[in-house]
């Protein structure tokens, strides 16, 4: 197999929250991304997203910032809800489509139709096994999982992991790819549901939610605790709002505890109604369109 090593051009499937993080991560460092989203309402958003992004990153970054090149990588990024034109020049495509069995398979098997060969495949699924889609490419040797965490401008660990099918070929050059968009590399050397950092992270949220349904405390409540006990910036309900609620609601839905269960169904109403969290302006708590929390919401105090 030849080896991966160019990635001047990046598709990205998916527009969401973390999609529209991960194609600015490229564009902001050089590379030429199409935002492929089957739903044109999606692509539409994307310049909210950017604008949110462009206060994180000066914020964030510090000197690592700079408004010229925020603006350039803006002005990289194109968009495209036909995903066969989406990846036909493509030296990366990274999947960040929900956590959907068929629906991967779906988007991987078009993505094997229409990619060239020369193309490395990368998912970001958060808790299914990428063997359990590759095949579906009809290239499942060129299939690794690129995982990235939320605002991957500042907590940039990208998790590289292969299949027992990838070529090292495959995972060799998705290391590359991740070290030239700003990533710090963390190295999966067996394939595992949930790589480190969501093996370690679903635990903890699963915990909160069960003290929130049993009515043990408010989301409040919970995250003061954590946050004055531990010192750490964020409580697990601050952590589900980061998250995004479809996202965290689907993941929660497959579990067998009753009461993760009937938590995720809680997240589900409150995105059906459009709220799903930092992205939307509320989910636990409210924010600014600059992502600052402004308040908490006070619905979920009212025990369910």
């Amino acid at each position: 197999m030849a080896e991966f090593t160019k990635f001047d051009k990046v598709t990205i499937l998916g527009a969401g929250v973390l999609g529209s993080q991960i194609a600015m991560q490229a564009a902001y460092h050089g590379k030429e991304v199409v935002a492929y989203d089957p739903f044109q309402e999606a692509l539409d958003k994307l310049p909210r997203l950017y604008n949110w992004m462009r206060q994180r990153y000066s914020e964030d970054l510090g000197d690592g910032y700079d408004e010229k090149r925020f603006d350039e990588a803006v002005a990289r990024i194109s968009t495209s809800t036909d995903l066969a034109e989406a990846v036909k020049e493509a030296d990366i495509v990274i999947e960040a489509v929900p956590e959907n069995l068929e629906l991967k398979r779906k988007v991987w098997k078009e993505v094997g139709e229409n990619a060239p060969e020369t193309t490395l495949f990368a998912t970001n699924t958060s808790s299914l096994l990428p063997s359990d889609f590759a095949d579906a490419s009809g290239y499942p040797e060129r299939v690794v999982a690129i995982h990235y965490a939320n605002q991957i401008w500042q907590r940039n660990i990208a998790e590289v992991m292969g299949t027992d099918k990838s070529a090292p070929e495959a995972v060799d050059g998705a290391v590359q790819y991740a070290e030239e968009t700003g990533m710090v590399v963390s190295r999966i050397r067996k394939e595992q549901p949930g790589y480190f950092l969501n093996s370690l992270l679903i635990p903890f949220l699963n915990a909160a939610a069960k003290l929130y349904v049993n009515e043990v405390g408010t989301p409040q409540d919970i995250d003061r605790n954590w946050v004055i006990s531990t010192g750490s910036p964020y409580g697990p309900f601050e952590i589900y709002d980061l998250v995004g609620f479809n996202v965290a609601a689907h993941i929660s839905s497959q579990n067998e505890d009753a009461d993760i269960r009937r938590f995720s169904e809680l997240l589900k109403e409150s995105a059906d109604k459009g709220w799903t969290g930092r992205a939307d302006g509320k989910g636990f708590y409210t924010y600014d369109e600059n992502g600052k929390k402004t308040g908490v919401v006070e619905e979920w105090n009212n025990f369910a």
